[in-house]
């Protein structure tokens, strides 16, 4: 069955870097939609990025363009989001998810992980 887990979240200050890490198993599929999502405490859940791991073709949300980046390591199967200049508002629930298809507003998508928590202070 598809597994997704999410590693990397924690704590940072403001200004700072955190690279979230998803692994991805059990695909029929050798190429599919990769997106990160996020759900800041009491908000609605966000789809910031999206990778599709045939042609590495991304897309940002634009409250994080130019400041994340989502990559795909097809020899380990990850999804990598490597976040910088971090502010308080980037503090949520982030999960990794996969489909054939990519839609991310609103996020739909049919397999996802358990998520990691990223709190920026």
């Amino acid at each position: 069955h598809v597994q997704l887990v999410e590693s990397g979240g924690g704590s940072v200050q403001a200004g700072g870097s955190v690279r979230l890490s998803c692994v991805a198993s059990g695909f029929t599929e050798s190429e599919n939609y990769v997106a990160w999502i996020r759900q800041p405490p009491g908000k609605a859940r966000e789809g910031i990025a999206s990778i599709y791991t045939g042609t590495d073709r991304t897309y940002y949300a634009d409250s994080v363009k130019g400041r994340f980046t989502i990559s795909h390591d097809d020899n380990k199967d990850r999804v990598y989001l490597q976040m910088n200049s971090l502010q308080p508002e980037d503090t949520a629930l982030y999960y990794c998810a996969a489909d054939g298809d990519c839609i991310l507003v609103p996020p739909q998508f049919a397999y996802e992980g358990q998520g990691t928590q990223v709190t920026v202070s």
